[in-house]
């Protein structure tokens, strides 16, 4: 593939590299400097690109990639638990919006692993193969990862939930 039709081809999967990178870091500031660096490392490596492959898979390897060689670099400062989420596409229900909230807070107090493994397959729906490809690890690892990431979500979604009781009902 030629350098020029690889650069047109990328802006296809900027939302999604975009999304991805915002689940990794929890920073937009951040996210946008992965992407970035992302696009960088993809178009200076385009050579290596094979004609015949998944591009959007081979991004999404770039970027994970460039994040846990970012992290290895430097030990990552906890980030304020609520910095800038995106806005949901429709307009939610307050009670959706709080839901979408609580999700999206232990979504980003998961390790980084299980948070990578739950964003690439829940968020940007890669297989779980593609997924595994894309991390670097074996299926059953991905499937590891994404039960107990998944569980862990549960857990901090139905903890922070009220309890309900009746009031003034007959006994």
């Amino acid at each position: 593939m030629a350098d020029r039709d690889l650069a047109e081809r990328l802006s296809d999967h900027i939302a999604g590299l975009r999304r991805y990178a915002f689940a990794l870091t929890g920073s937009r500031l951040e996210a946008e400097d992965l992407v970035q660096e992302t696009l960088a490392r993809a178009i200076a490596g385009a050579g290596s690109f094979r004609r015949s492959g998944n591009l959007r898979a081979w991004l999404f390897s770039i970027m994970h990639n460039a994040f846990i060689s970012a992290m290895r670099r430097r030990q990552l400062a906890e980030r304020a638990q609520n910095e800038g989420w995106p806005e949901p596409v429709q307009p939610a229900t307050q009670l959706t919006r709080l839901e979408m909230r609580d999700v999206l807070e232990a979504l980003v107090r998961l390790p980084e692993a299980q948070r990578a493994a739950i964003s690439l397959v829940a968020i940007e729906e890669f297989t779980y193969q593609d997924a595994a490809r894309i991390m670097g690890v074996p299926l059953g690892t991905l499937m590891s990862r994404l039960a107990r990431g998944r569980e862990a979500l549960r857990r901090a979604v139905d903890s922070s939930r009220p309890a309900l009781r009746a009031v003034g009902g007959r006994e």
